[in-house]
């Protein structure tokens, strides 16, 4: 039997039953962190809409494999490791352990599988061997690019013109790269060694990979060729994961993905957080401050699929419905938890499941297990954390 949940899919556009490839099982592939800085919220956001969906999943009795990787070597780290006076290492290895505290004190599980981008290396070597030996890829000056005219379903995912393929390329890609491929749209598997930068061996000389190879090649090794679900924030639709489309396609000759679920941005000040304008909310900061569990419901009080503006009041508001709940403990039986599947079932909609966790707990019942379902474990101590 299908399952009666039903998310918005992104390819498609449209709320789609989600139907795993093998029956009881589900495989999610999730796009982590670029280890250069802390963690903010909107990585926390993305994360917590994943754990819920898994949470709920598991709940029904599926058993879930959760991929989420590491890009542990980027551009931006060799930026910040440069301006810092430290290696490539050092950098990513105390942000992912920074990364993994903040995530971890919002009652975020921890993937089943942490793959990292420098040691799939081979994989990747592999896979970009494989795209030039198909002809869909080609090498310049040591760089080898994706031919992107090869392909032709390239921009179904994102609803993008060719046209619009420079755009949202987050300063990943140099003049000097432009100028080396055959087509101003091709984007890079392989890039060749700068002075001074770490650098890996290759057929194509000393490098290091692009960034959309890295998750093509991580979740073919870990997940198969064929990927149950594949997560992220809508900020990598385009170019992360257009791009990584059309790699694994055009390399295996299988649908890569079977549903693509995109969490929207979060705004402050008018605009997307960004390092860039100086407006991120740091997660470290917040549940220094706050019971975590508060900025958990604040982020889920709003539905996955929409942007929202931080507010000051946001964790303040949740920490009262956070009272609120754990004030139910011990009270009456209700069917919230029944009226809670159905919620989640309908394009996981969490705003509506925490209105009627809120009702329930109005009447006197005990809400304990429906707050578990969302990640919310109502006994523990309250405070930051």
């Amino acid at each position: 039997m299908p399952l009666p949940l039903r998310l918005t899919n992104t390819l498609t556009r449209r709320l789609e039953p989600f139907e795993p490839i093998e029956p009881g099982r589900v495989s999610i592939y999730c796009c982590g962190i670029t280890v250069y800085d802390l963690c903010h919220l909107g990585h926390a956001r993305s994360y917590i809409v994943w754990d819920v969906l898994r949470r709920y999943l598991v709940w029904r009795g599926y058993a879930v494999t959760y991929v989420q990787n590491v890009t542990d070597i980027d551009d931006k780290i060799l930026r910040r490791a440069a301006s810092e006076g430290r290696t490539m290492e050092e950098v990513s290895e105390e942000n992912l352990r920074l990364a993994l505290e903040d995530l971890g004190r919002l009652n975020i599980l921890p993937p089943d599988r942490m793959p990292r981008a420098t040691r799939c290396l081979d994989g990747i070597r592999r896979l970009i061997g494989d795209l030039q030996a198909k002809g869909m890829a080609y090498g310049a000056d040591g760089d080898v690019y994706f031919s992107v005219m090869g392909y032709p379903p390239y921009g179904k995912l994102s609803g993008r013109d060719l046209e619009q393929q420079e755009e949202g390329a987050s300063g990943r890609v140099s003049a000097d790269e432009e100028a080396r491929k055959r087509h101003p749209f091709d984007f890079a598997l392989w890039k060749g060694a700068k002075p001074e930068e770490p650098s890996f061996p290759s057929p194509w000389g000393p490098g290091r990979p692009g960034w959309h190879i890295e998750c093509s090649a991580l979740a073919l090794r870990e997940l198969g060729t064929t990927i149950d679900l594949h997560g992220g924030g809508s900020d990598l639709i385009f170019p992360h994961h257009e791009c990584e489309r059309a790699q694994s396609e055009a390399a295996t000759g299988e649908v890569f993905v079977r549903h693509w679920m995109h969490v929207a941005m979060v705004f402050k000040d008018g605009e997307k957080m960004s390092k860039s304008l100086g407006n991120l909310v740091f997660v470290d900061a917040l549940r220094r401050e706050h019971d975590p569990r508060a900025i958990r419901l604040g982020i889920i009080e709003h539905h996955y699929r929409v942007e929202w503006e931080w507010d000051e009041g946001l964790v303040p508001r949740n920490q009262d419905r956070l009272t609120r709940w754990r004030g139910s403990i011990g009270g009456s039986q209700s069917d919230v938890l029944a009226t809670v599947r159905g919620l989640l079932d309908d394009d996981l909609d969490t705003p509506s499941a925490l209105a009627a966790i809120d009702a329930a707990a109005a009447d006197g019942a005990d809400v304990t297990a429906a707050a578990a379902l969302l990640g919310v474990e109502l006994a523990a101590p309250v405070g930051p954390g």
